[in-house]
Formats: structure tokens, C-alpha cells, sequence
């Protein structure tokens, strides 16, 4: 390792590989989600044209490599050395922190990610240059960093978080209003000239005002300069005949032209704004490394070669959108960011992924707060004519579950949140200043899903703590991006020749557990104890369908049960601690099939209405068993987790006794419904007084041993709780057996007495 230099070369130009592959997939599902969502085109079609979109940006990208070079720092401050330990620190940080929102299914930012690493590497280093010159102090900060161009980044990168979400919102809402949700009859009046108008947007401003920032805009300058308002008007007639011709031929919408331009054009504005992310620290250390050759090979030489413009390396940027296009394709976390911003857009209601929280709440209230206001201002008649083009037409209402597989939204609001967020990603390219493409996308599409009334008063609690985490998230990345490089580029200043091959070897191994951590939870096949929703109509059917719940959720629980009496015998935290998280999970898929109760008596028919009472009725009872089992589990952990008093010898005799009554009842029951013998359940409930008897017994002798010997009340408080619960989830079993065993005799009762007459 005699050249340090050439080894973080080496180093960070594989990092910049695998910093591709984590950012697109991270970015990537940006301008996939709208055409994904909609399910307007195959997703077959839809890779194939964010493909070519890709790669043609990324060979057009070359005008924003200067942003990594000087757009953060002043180059000519810092030695050759200290910028490529800057560069090194900003290449492991990226990939980590990028990887990790990847990993937890969060879309964020790689543009916010590499403008706060550089700028927290720059700050530290000029720091400790700062601290080892007694000439300078703490104000000379300023010389090192480039202020100026930081604050317009920064500023840009927030202002268009705002700009994305009111603007989405604002041209999603006059677009339903002018083809309301029953679109597809308007469209056919009118979708040649929304064609026309979206299609000349995103030719404009994605092929032309997108080519400003490549060097091959210097041949087109004097066509395009002084023509722009001919150019537009040329592109509007064009696409307005296509768009016209395209619907007589074919027979179908032009909003499946708008979505595939769409989706290709803003893969192609992605790929010209982020591939500085990836490679542009990667191509300024090579240029840096060019330059201290040719110098002689001297570390302290400056580096203010930086400041000057470099031409654009053709074969590096071929390599680069190569390696996003194959990212694309084969990349699995992209399918699991890709879930988070669906399910917040989604029009119908689905599994919300987030939980309220109280700014969430507040921000609801206050928007219903502003909304009755404006019912207030506005005559009703207006708000009547407005609120006919919100309408959703009548369509079959749909489960929790069966909505993952429907689109999401339909194809207006898919076209103008292509339409949209290229044109501002675009605008912003031609600038040069690297907004966020997930900042931009995102927000677009929380607007526009506000503005269709996606989140309703039955979903808009969950939507907006899902953007507020998302956002939130996006304030961490910067945060992390800073503290995280600074930290990293500290340690590698102490001592580069140690350091650096530590840190690489802790990055490949962090990058390597976390893909194997993804692989096992996207690979993982679905539990076979798991709760399924009922689809039947009648009774026999929910019967028969909701023995398998049944037979599982008694499975389960009977595992809970001894696995707390267990850990209250051995004082084993850990297997009280894992026993919490399974009764949890049984409780939330309870409830998730309490959640589907609607859906299920909307679509029964309307001679099984005794079907839904019973069904309704044998959830209550799973879920009084989850409660009595998640109190006995949480009070079991307490006490251990607390470190109280060990229960007495004769106690934990007493619980194992009960527990194998309740272990033996259990078995019988799953046993009794997983085969689907419901003659049995006589028998079992015959058994209820002797288990109740059997608890009494055992409360009544803790109270003797209460009043003669037992001396700690924490041990007394656990015990009759448990003793208690235990009789409360034996009522709740043995009253959904009393209401099976009722219902199947008296759905077989009229079979027997049709064969008797028969016979």
C-alpha cells in the first residue's frame, strides 16, 4: 500500500458502483410509481421505456458534474491529500446511509445525501486544518466553503419540496374538475387537446430546456435560442394531431402515450440530475488524481484544478447508465420503497403502513378546521358543482387486501404526476441546481392525492403521518449525511493507511448484512398459522372458512400461554420478550379481519344476513382470547422485566397444572377444527366446569396463602391476574365454541330432515 491514494481510488471508484446500484434503488421507483400505480401499461413496457429514458440521461448528464467538484467547497483551500480523504469519507457515508433508507423501505434523497456528506467531510477537514494554524480561527470557516452556492442548493432542495406539492395539487384539482373521475367519456371529447398541452410539456421542457445542462447543447443553441415560443406552438399542433390520430386508430386513450412519455421522460430527467450523485465525487477524485501525477506527486499541492471546467468523460457515463438500467431491473428493495409511496397515494383504502401520532392528528384537525371556513366563504351551489366532479363512480367495493392488486389511481392523475414533476425536475436541470427527483416526485404525488380527496376522514390521519415520517426522514438523512461524514473523514485524517481499509472492510460487511436482512424478509413465505379474511356468503361457508382461523389462533395461543408460564418458572426474559411480539402479531391480524367487516357485509347477499351476525359474533370472541392472552403475556414480562420477586414453588406448580388443562383443551379444539369434526365440540365444551372449577381452586388458595404466608403483594398482584385472565380466555374459547356448535347444527338441520323425507 506504498500509494494510499491510488488504493482510495481503486477504493472509491467500486464504491461508486455499488452507490448506484443502492441510489437507483432508491430513486429508481420515482418515476416508475405513476405508470406502476395506474397498471395503465405492462410493467414489461414500463422497464423498457424507463430504461431508455435512463441511460439516454445519463449519457446527456456531464453539465452537473461540477457540483462535486466545487459547488459545496472551495477546492483551492484544501492539499491534494485532505481532498481525497473528503472524497473517501463522502463514498462510504453515501452508500450507508443510502442503503439504510433503502433497507427500512423509505424513499430519500441521493441529492440531499452527497450535498450534506460533502459538505460535512469539507467542514471537519477545514476545521482541523483551521485548528492546526494558529493564524486562523473559527471565522475563517467561510473560506473553505462555498456559502453561496450551498445556501442556493440547500434552499432549492426545500423550496421545492413546496413548490412540487402545491403545484401538483393545484393542476391535479383543475384537471378533475374538468374530467371528473367519469373521465373516460370527457377524455374522448377532449383528449386529444390534453394531450396535446401534456405531451408539449414534457418534449419541451424534458428534451429541451433538459439539454441546457449537456455539451451537446452548444450545436442546437441557435435553433433552439429566440425560437422557443415557435418551438412550443409546433410541438402543441404536433402532439394534438398524434394524440387525435393515435385514438382514431388505435381505439384507445392518449393518456397511454402521456404515461409512457411521461415515465421516459422523467427516468430521463432523473438520471441527467442524479448521476452527479454517484459519480461525480468518484470522476472529481480521478481528475484530482490526474492532476497530482502530472504535478509531481505532491500531497500539499492545492487543488484548485477544480476549479476549472472538465470535459465530460463519454465511456464513464456509458458505463454508468448501464449499470443503472441493470440496477433497474434486477434491483428487489426498489419494490419496497415503491411500497410506501403507493400506499400513501392510493385512492381507495388499503393496509396503511404508518401510524397516527399527534402532530398527524393536528394537522387533520386543522385542515377540517379550514375546510368548514371555506364552506362557509364559498355559495353552496358552487360547492355542489364542484363537488359533482369529485365523485367516484359506482364500482364494487373492494377489501383492504383486494385493493393492493387494483390500481392505485387512475391514468389522469398518473399523467399529471409525470407531467408535473418532469417539468420541474427539467426546469431545475437546465439550472443546474440538483433538486431532489424524490423530493420533487414524492411531493408531487402527495398533492395530487390530495387534491383527487384520496385521503379521506377515514384515511387522511394515517396518509399524513405516512408524509410527515417521510419527511422527517429526509431532515435525518441531511442530518446523518453531515454528522456521519465528518465523523468518518475525523477518523480517516488520524490515520489514513489504518483507517481506511477498516472502514471499507466495516462497509462491505454492513452492506452484506443488510442485503441479507432484505433477502429474508422479502423472500419469507407467509406464515401458515396465519388469518385469512372470509369470502363466503353463507353460514356453512363461514363455517368452514373460519375453522382454519380457529384451529390457528387456539395453535398459536396455546404456544402463548405455556410460553409465559414458562418464562414466569425459569425468570427467561427473553422468551417473555419474544412471547409479547407473537401475542402482538396475533392481535393485529384479529383485528385486521375486524377491520374487513365492512367489506364483508357489503358484499353478502342479501339472504345471508344471519351469515354475517355469525361471523361478526366468532371475531369478538377471537379477539376477548387475544386480549386475555396479550395482559397475561404483558404482565408476565413486567414482572420478570422489573426483576421482582420469583414466584413460589407452589405457585409455578399450580400454573403448570392449569396450564395443561388449558394446553389439553386447546389441543383438542385444534384438533377438532383442523379436521373439521365440529361433532366434537360437545365434548369439549362438556369440559368448562371441571377448568373452571380447577382455577377456582387455585384462587382460593392463594387467598389462604395470602392471609397466612405470602409476603410479597407484587407476587399475589401477578398471580390472581393471571388466574383471572386464564378464566376470562376460557369464557371467551368456550362461548365460540357454544356459537359454532349452534350454528353447525343449525345449518346441517335442514339437510338431515330434506334426507329423511327423501328416504
Amino acid at each position: 500500500m506504498d500509494n494510499i491514494y491510488l488504493f482510495m481510488l481503486i477504493a472509491i471508484t467500486v464504491l461508486a458502483v455499488a452507490d448506484i446500484v443502492v441510489g437507483v434503488s432508491n430513486d429508481a421507483i420515482n418515476f416508475l410509481n405513476s405508470a406502476i400505480g395506474s397498471k395503465a401499461i405492462s410493467l414489461r413496457t414500463i422497464m423498457i421505456v424507463a430504461s431508455l429514458g435512463i441511460f439516454i440521461g445519463a449519457v446527456f448528464s456531464s453539465g452537473m458534474m461540477e457540483v462535486a467538484r466545487k459547488g459545496i467547497f472551495v477546492p483551492a483551500q484544501f492539499e491534494f491529500g485532505e481532498i481525497m480523504l473528503i472524497f473517501m469519507a463522502v463514498m462510504i457515508t453515501d452508500i450507508l446511509l443510502l442503503d439504510f433508507f433503502n433497507t427500512l423501505g423509505l424513499p430519500t434523497s441521493t441529492t440531499v445525501s452527497i450535498v450534506f456528506n460533502l459538505l460535512g467531510a469539507a467542514v471537519v477537514m477545514a476545521l482541523i486544518k483551521i485548528s492546526a494554524n494558529d493564524a486562523q480561527t473559527f471565522a475563517d470557516l467561510g473560506t473553505y466553503i462555498n456559502k453561496e452556492k450551498a445556501i442556493t442548493i440547500i434552499s432549492g432542495i426545500v423550496l421545492s419540496v413546496f413548490i412540487a406539492f402545491s403545484v401538483g395539487a393545484l393542476v391535479q384539482w383543475v384537471s378533475r374538475l374538468i374530467f371528473t373521475f367519469n373521465y373516460k367519456k370527457k377524455i374522448k371529447n377532449f383528449g386529444m387537446l390534453f394531450g396535446g398541452i401534456a405531451l408539449t410539456a414534457i418534449t419541451y421542457f424534458i428534451f429541451l430546456k433538459g439539454l441546457k445542462g449537456t455539451p451537446y447543447y452548444e450545436e442546437m443553441k441557435s435553433v433552439v435560442e429566440g425560437n422557443e415560443i415557435f418551438i412550443i406552438l409546433g410541438s402543441f399542433v404536433f402532439w394534438t394531431l398524434f394524440s387525435y390520430i393515435f385514438e382514431k386508430v388505435t381505439k384507445k386513450t392518449v393518456l397511454l402515450v402521456v404515461i409512457a412519455v411521461g415515465t421516459f421522460g422523467l427516468a430521463l430527467a432523473f438520471s441527467g440530475n442524479d448521476l452527479v450523485n454517484f459519480i461525480g465525487v468518484p470522476m472529481a477524485a480521478y481528475h484530482s488524481y490526474e492532476a497530482w501525477i502530472a504535478g509531481g506527486m505532491d500531497t500539499t499541492m492545492s487543488m484548485a484544478v477544480l476549479d476549472k471546467k472538465v470535459p465530460a468523460e463519454p465511456l464513464l457515463l456509458f458505463i454508468a447508465g448501464s449499470i443503472m438500467v441493470l440496477t433497474l431491473w434486477f434491483s428487489k428493495k426498489a419494490k419496497t420503497v415503491a411500497e410506501t409511496e403507493l400506499s400513501l397515494s392510493r385512492q381507495g383504502d388499503t393496509h396503511e403502513k404508518f401510524q397516527p401520532n399527534t402532530l398527524s392528528r393536528a394537522v387533520v384537525k386543522g385542515s377540517s378546521a379550514l375546510s368548514s371556513l371555506f364552506g362557509v366563504i364559498v355559495p353552496s351551489s358552487v360547492q355542489e358543482k364542484i363537488g359533482k366532479s369529485f365523485e367516484k363512480p359506482d364500482a364494487p367495493m373492494l377489501t383492504k387486501d383486494q385493493s393492493i392488486d387494483a390500481p392505485a389511481f387512475d391514468m389522469i392523475r398518473a399523467s399529471i404526476n409525470l407531467m408535473v414533476a418532469g417539468v420541474l425536475i427539467a426546469i431545475a436541470t437546465s439550472m443546474k441546481l440538483p433538486l431532489s427527483t424524490t423530493y420533487v416526485t414524492f411531493m408531487v404525488a402527495m398533492g395530487t392525492s390530495l387534491a383527487d380527496r384520496a385521503w379521506g376522514r377515514e384515511s387522511a390521519v394515517y396518509r399524513v403521518a405516512g408524509v410527515l415520517n417521510v419527511i422527517g426522514g429526509w431532515f435525518g438523512t441531511a442530518l446523518g449525511a453531515f454528522i456521519a461524514a465528518g465523523t468518518v473523514v475525523f477518523f480517516i485524517n488520524w490515520n489514513p493507511r489504518v483507517m481506511t481499509p477498516i472502514l471499507l472492510l466495516t462497509t462491505a460487511y454492513l452492506l452484506y448484512r443488510n442485503y441479507k436482512s432484505h433477502k429474508n424478509k422479502s423472500t419469507k413465505i407467509a406464515d401458515e398459522d396465519s388469518l385469512t379474511e372470509a369470502g363466503s356468503s353463507s353460514v356453512q361457508g363461514i363455517i368452514h372458512e373460519s375453522a382454519s382461523n380457529i384451529s390457528n389462533v387456539v395453535k398459536r395461543g396455546n404456544k402463548i400461554y405455556s410460553n409465559a408460564v414458562k418464562g414466569l418458572a425459569k425468570q427467561d426474559l427473553s422468551l417473555l420478550k419474544k412471547n409479547k411480539k407473537q401475542i402482538a402479531k396475533l392481535s393485529d391480524e384479529v383485528d385486521s379481519l375486524r377491520d374487513n367487516i365492512f367489506y364483508f357485509i357489503k358484499n353478502l347477499d342479501e339472504t345471508s344476513v344471519r351469515a354475517s351476525s355469525f361471523y361478526i359474533n366468532i371475531l369478538g370472541y377471537l379477539q376477548d382470547m387475544t386480549q386475555s392472552l396479550e395482559y397475561i403475556s404483558k404482565v408476565s414480562h413486567k414482572h420478570v422485566n422489573n426483576n421482582h420477586q420469583k414466584l413460589k414453588f407452589n405457585q409455578i406448580k399450580e400454573l403448570k397444572e392449569v396450564d395443561n388443562s388449558i394446553e389439553e383443551l386447546f389441543n383438542d379444539t385444534n384438533a377438532t377444527f383442523k379436521s373439521g369434526t365440529f361433532e366434537e365440540i360437545g365434548n369439549i365444551l362438556n369440559r368448562k366446569r371441571d377448568i373452571l372449577n380447577l382455577l377456582t381452586e387455585k384462587i382460593q388458595k392463594q387467598v389462604e396463602r395470602t392471609r397466612t404466608e405470602e409476603s410479597s403483594p407484587k407476587n399475589t398482584t401477578l398471580y390472581f391476574g393471571v388466574l383471572l385472565e386464564t378464566k376470562d380466555l376460557l369464557t371467551a374459547t368456550m362461548n365460540l365454541l357454544e356459537e359454532y356448535h349452534n350454528a353447525h347444527d343449525a345449518s346441517v338441520e335442514p339437510a338431515t330432515i330434506t334426507t329423511t323425507k327423501e328416504e
